[in-house]
């Protein structure tokens, strides 16, 4: 089901359900796809391993450890340009 950005926000509570029960929302911004809605991975059923999400956790840290807080203005810039 592919739905606009608009409409998503009306109709959340019938799309999460809907997402739930196992079919896939696309949400689109001005005719693009920008973002999915699909049913969550079931914690309950033995899915979600902690020992490996703390891991990644601890990966993605490290690698965000740069030392500055954000892009450079020349950064920006090239962004903007292309």
């Amino acid at each position: 089901m592919v739905v606009t950005l608009k409409e998503s926000k009306a109709r959340l509570s019938e799309l999460v359900a809907r997402a739930e029960g196992g079919e896939e929302i696309v949400i689109t911004v001005r005719g693009k796809a920008k973002a999915r809605l699909s049913a969550a991975q079931s914690v309950a059923a033995g899915r979600f391993d902690r020992a490996k999400w703390l891991a990644d956790l601890a990966g993605l840290r490290a690698r965000g450890r740069t030392g500055r807080r954000g892009p450079t203005s020349d950064e920006v810039l090239d962004r903007i340009r292309s």
